[in-house]
């Protein structure tokens, strides 16, 4: 008996010693950003780090039904950018497509590489895809997150910006992808979209690759700026994107080829993104860690709140990545830069998508739209700037912020948000949903509209809030100068007064009218100079109607006129993914057999696929909406190679042309079927 008590406790102590020693857990874990995860999102439910593996339990919610998978070659990377790779699962298949469940949740297990002991935050990478899976910033939900503030960066990396920074001219783009094979690559051109703050319109931008690999483009800037090329095909070799940074002026030469492990990488020679390479490299992403303010759905309250969280987390990654990948006091403005112009995006977009959900439209059986209103204090909320004091925090006069390729988008939210457009409204009065047209209240609502911005971006007349106003100018110019246009034939009228004619040129948004109103807020050299550009260049196209510039989609639009002589011809681009085209499509429909009866004009869709034959949702939809119409399927590279002929970036767009091939002014072209008939007719008066 003693013997045997003897044998089992030698056993107990053998088990005892062969199990791994628990040396952190953390119960509480959250991420800072959750990344590639489209149709839901992983969490993390508890990590579990021992001498032997450091153990992480995982929540995917992803659509029920829908597939994903997970790849042998996930792994964990701490601060220092150790990785950690991935050993075993338990309750998911590796490499495998794994359909979500009823419930929408799957939960599994992996075991990874020890991890020391000290870390305190790691990502989560699922393997080095171009769309793996991530979950940043994974640390304890109780542990404050630490990170220097924005005045301890700037004082800690001094760096002045050249005074040439802001400058308009051509750069030149050219390299060579090493091994390049279209048909193994999958792909023979790439494309860019350069939103440029300063112009009006802006297209796609696409970039050839010759059959020896070789590329190069020549395009205009107007500041410096972060951009990439992206396959316009799927990449079938893992090539993803060409990213660059460079400044007006600048020659950039870029060799793209295989790293030791074939993942492929950039080789800058010489210019600024050789200068910048460590940032252009580096995986800060801070646009992943804003979504989450991005697509909140509390209360401007709540949002403020996690607002302080995301920036604090922004902060931190910046410092991390900027000390581990060695960035000079430059590389770290831009990152700055970058992360004001994101977090400014991310909280202007979570007003916005508020005020959608907070003040829906409802189409009735008549056609009509109505706006209801769900939550009134809610919405007073989004309307009063006090709740937008987090952005006082933000530098809107750096011009570093332009750099950041998305900060055309936060200009856009900016320039409409919900104070801005209350204080107008509030000027213009309404009546029963109407405005009665009053030049002096129409400036003093620029005014004040103006005034909101200043106040929204720091109290002062910044490089922001200018930009905003020089948007707004670009859109409403078109009227101006059609208005302008009109007044020498209303003198011209025997039937009208001279002081009739007078007074309706006094009360008339005229270009001699509005322009000097904005021209006197742009104190900023730069803009007023990019302002008085644009007024000369509109002011000089004379011609309503021009010959179709030289491109590589020109001959596409050539053959589609060339069916329909003698006709004038609206080109509507849209896409099968595209909502709004759909829904333009589909309410015009008896409109459009009412118009096929005409003999002078004739509608054509064309749409951007993978092959001119269409996918199957393509040809089902057109089938159903669009059977017996002109409906054009090109390649979506040639679809790019439109966008860039025709300076658009979104759809649906439309172009008009004349029965003699020539493409119509933008002011006074089709713009789409809302007013057709009255902009036809209008547009045929104009061009006798």
């Amino acid at each position: 008996m003693k013997k045997t008590i003897i044998t089992t406790a030698l056993l107990a102590l053998v088990t005892l010693a062969g199990q791994a020693k628990t040396v952190k857990t953390i119960e509480s874990p959250e991420a800072m950003a959750c990344a590639n995860v489209f149709q839901g999102e992983l969490k993390v439910r508890e990590v579990m780090m021992t001498d032997t593996a450091t153990t992480v339990r995982f929540t995917m919610q992803y659509t029920k039904g829908q597939h994903f998978q997970f790849v042998k070659e996930s792994y964990l990377k701490d601060e220092g950018g150790h990785r950690y790779p991935l050993r075993s699962a338990e309750g998911i298949a590796l490499n495998a497509w794994v359909q979500s469940p009823e419930s929408g949740e799957t939960e599994f297990t992996m075991h990874f590489e020890p991890m020391p002991k000290d870390v305190q935050i790691f990502d989560f990478i699922e393997g080095d895809g171009q769309r793996a899976f991530m979950l940043l910033g994974i640390h304890d939900k109780a542990t404050p997150i630490k990170a220097p503030t924005l005045q301890q960066f700037y004082a800690n990396n001094p760096y002045t910006l050249p005074a040439d920074w802001l400058k308009t001219d051509s750069v030149t783009i050219r390299g060579r992808i090493e091994g390049y094979d279209a048909e193994r690559f999958g792909f023979t051109a790439m494309e860019s979209y350069v939103y440029d703050v300063t112009k009006k319109n802006n297209g796609t931008l696409l970039i050839e690759i010759e059959p020896d690999g070789t590329f190069e483009k020549q395009i205009p800037l107007s500041y410096p700026m972060k951009l990439a090329f992206y396959p316009s095909e799927n990449s079938q070799v893992g090539l993803s994107e060409i990213p660059f940074f460079v400044r007006p002026g600048e020659t950039v030469d870029i060799t793209v080829r295989p790293d030791a492990q074939g993942r492929y990488e950039c080789i800058y020679s010489g210019g600024s993104s050789r200068e910048v390479e460590r940032w252009l490299k580096s995986d800060l992403r801070l646009q992943q860690l804003g979504m989450r303010l991005s697509h909140f759905e509390g209360t401007f309250k709540e949002a403020n709140l996690l607002a302080e969280q995301v920036w604090q987390n922004m902060l931190h990654r910046i410092d991390v990545i900027s000390r581990r990948d060695h960035f000079t006091p430059m590389e770290i403005h831009l990152a700055l830069g970058e992360m004001q112009s994101i977090f400014a995006m991310s909280l202007m977009d979570f007003a916005m998508y508020s005020g959608d959900r907070l003040r829906p439209w409802t189409q009735h059986e008549d056609g009509n739209w109505t706006q209801s209103v769900l939550d009134s204090v809610e919405v007073k909320n989004l309307e009063d700037v006090s709740s937008y004091s987090l952005l006082q925090r933000i530098d809107f006069d750096n011009p570093l912020l332009l750099a950041n390729h998305d900060f055309f988008f936060t200009i856009n939210r900016i320039q409409f948000a919900s104070p801005v457009r209350k204080v107008q409204q509030d000027v213009l009065g309404a009546v029963n949903g109407t405005y009665e047209y009053d030049l002096a209240k129409r400036v003093r609502s620029i005014e004040k509209g103006n005034a909101m911005l200043v106040e929204m971006t720091g109290k002062r007349n910044n490089l922001t809030a200018q930009l905003c106003m020089l948007n707004d100018m670009q859109r409403a110019f078109d009227l101006w100068r059609q208005n302008e246009m009109m007044i020498p034939v209303l003198r011209s009228d025997s039937a009208l007064t001279q002081e009739k004619c007078d007074s309706i040129a006094a009360n008339s948004e005229t270009v001699s009218n509005m322009y000097p109103l904005y021209l006197s807020m742009f104190t900023n050299p730069y803009i007023r100079q990019k302002a008085e550009q644009f007024c000369q260049a509109q002011m000089a196209q004379k011609d309503l109607a021009s010959l179709l510039p030289e491109g590589p989609g020109a001959e596409i639009i050539r053959d589609v006129l060339a069916k329909y002589p003698g006709r004038y011809v609206m080109i509507d681009f849209w896409g099968i993914g595209c909502g709004p085209c759909r829904a333009a499509i589909q309410s015009s429909k008896a409109q459009r057999a009412e118009i096929a009866k005409r003999d002078d004009v004739k509608l054509v869709f064309i749409a951007g696929e993978r092959t001119t034959e269409g996918s199957e949702a393509y040809k089902k939809y057109v089938a159903e909406w669009l059977a017996g119409e002109d409906a054009v399927c090109v390649t979506n590279a040639d679809f790019r190679r439109l966008q860039e002929l025709l300076e658009f970036s979104g759809i649906p767009h439309y172009e008009t042309f004349t029965p003699d091939g020539r493409r119509v002014r933008e002011d006074i072209q089709l713009h789409g079927l809302h007013n057709f008939d009255f902009e036809l007719q209008s547009l045929k008066e104009k061009l006798k």
